[in-house]
């Protein structure tokens, strides 16, 4: 699996590379937008749509607000923003009682649709910030990616050197707080070098040091929802989309917790 999982990610990691580095802002907000319609489709599932039909309807209703947003989103980027980022808060009371929400119902359903929205929309807002954000806009778009992946390869290998206090048990039993550790490491010492390669320095470089660990907090919460979304579906994966890897949702989850909370700190460091 370690193997399959390298090989679909030495495909898809470039692509992403080259889209964010040699577009410009509308055509990376497209393919975003396309992307993050994938991902709301499995989310939709996993919601509890059974549907064909009606996750159509739904995802119509998401591809339209996309097309309204993007029109207005330069008006709403720092409120979307902020409810991205309250939003995240909350889903860490959700993950305290995980049980919350978990029986198939009407009104349960249209809650973990309403997440999703609050899951994906900010996060699509925070894209098209970092990206457009002058100078400099499409390396610190790579560099939210890459705090990300350099995360989840930290917890990665320092959960299964160190691994034995279990994050979450009841959710996602493979997480351990040892994975945590190293998620914070891989990603602070990973910002820290491309801010200071992008000239940042002093205050202004302990302060993106310090967005590095929440940007990573965040997206281990992302990781921890979507886990939570399965579990509820009772599922392993969001889809199948990607060898190894499930679903994009299983693959984006940590990033949409990211965006919002990288590019509203971004905004605040004037950076």
């Amino acid at each position: 699996m370690l193997l399959q999982r390298t090989l679909a990610a030495l495909v898809l990691a470039p692509l992403v590379i080259l889209v964010i580095l040699l577009s410009s802002t509308p055509v990376v907000g497209l393919v975003g937008a396309l992307a993050f319609l994938v991902a709301a489709w499995e989310w939709i599932q996993l919601s509890g749509v059974r549907s064909t039909l009606w996750r159509g309807v739904v995802l119509t209703a998401a591809a339209a607000i996309f097309v309204l947003l993007w029109w207005a989103h330069a008006t709403w980027t720092p409120l979307l923003l902020a409810a991205g980022i309250a939003w995240w808060l909350v889903a860490c009371l959700w993950l305290r009682h995980f049980a919350f929400a978990a029986a198939p119902t009407c009104e349960n359903l249209a809650l973990k649709l309403l997440a999703g929205a609050l899951v994906i929309f900010p996060a699509w807002i925070a894209l098209l910030s970092i990206h457009g954000h002058s100078p400099h806009g499409n390396w610190w778009m790579l560099l939210a990616f890459v705090v990300v992946w350099a995360s989840d390869i930290g917890a990665y290998f320092s959960g299964r050197a160190f691994g034995k206090r279990k994050l979450a048990p009841q959710i996602s039993p493979g997480k351990t707080w040892a994975g945590v550790y190293g998620a914070l490491v891989a990603g602070v010492a990973v910002t820290s070098l491309s801010g200071w390669l992008l000239d940042v320095r002093g205050g202004k470089l302990l302060a993106l040091a310090l967005l590095a660990a929440i940007t990573v907090a965040a997206s281990i919460v992302g990781d921890l929802l979507e886990s939570l979304m399965k579990r509820h579906a009772q599922v392993k994966d969001s889809g199948s989309l990607i060898p190894g890897h499930g679903g994009l949702m299983d693959r984006m989850d940590s990033v949409f917790a990211a965006l919002p909370v990288f590019a509203a700190g971004l905004l605040l460091l004037g950076l």
